[in-house]
């Protein structure tokens, strides 16, 4: 098998590159004649110095009279998607349903065209995702911290409020000092004034 591929990779006599005018009537005219075969033998038949590969895809792809030119429409996308989905990459399959279009023209199609904007569209989805996601993180975070602020006992400052004594007289008439009307709370305003009576 390996000998093979070499020995027609190497042959001299084998030609590359685009095909001509005249290499064209010749296959054009053999099929005509003689109709598809085996393309290897085909190819030497038709006295073409191409492989059997070359004049299958020249034949299939450019040269049939039904080969159909143009660009995809919306329905031959549609059936292409469709199909796809039932039968993945067998574009040869896909192909014969869709009559002129060549699997080559269509798996070509799929790949740049199709695959490429349901990337794209995936990509989008995922960073709509990540940003609905972070969105919610950070809500519920600005939730959290927009909770009241919890009142303190003034017993837990019974050792800071000492030296403030002699300077703030606890008056029962005045309720603005206090959160609560029996004293029992500092609200985090009143420690924060007696913090600043201290500077």
């Amino acid at each position: 098998m390996d000998k093979k591929l070499s020995s027609v990779s190497h042959d001299p006599e084998v030609r590359k590159g685009p095909w001509t005018m005249e290499e064209d009537l010749i296959l054009i005219n053999y099929i005509a004649n003689h109709g598809e075969g085996v393309w290897n033998s085909l190819a030497k038949a038709a006295g073409l110095k191409r492989t059997g590969k070359s004049c299958r895809l020249r034949w299939l792809n450019y040269l049939r009279p039904d080969v159909r030119r143009g660009n995809i429409t919306p329905e031959e996308q549609l059936l292409i998607m469709e199909l796809h989905a039932k039968w993945g990459n067998r574009w040869s399959k896909i192909a014969k349903q869709l009559p002129g279009r060549t699997d080559n023209e269509i798996k070509n199609f799929w790949r740049t065209r199709i695959q490429k904007h349901m990337k794209q569209s995936e990509s989008f989805q995922q960073q709509s995702n990540s940003e609905r996601n972070d969105h919610q993180a950070f809500t519920s975070q600005v939730t959290t911290i927009a909770e009241p602020m919890e009142t303190y006992s003034p017993s837990c400052y019974q050792g800071m409020l000492e030296p403030f004594s002699t300077q703030f007289h606890t008056n029962p008439d005045q309720s603005s000092c206090c959160t609560n009307d029996n004293n029992n709370y500092w609200s985090m305003e009143d420690i924060l004034s007696m913090q600043l009576a201290n500077y």
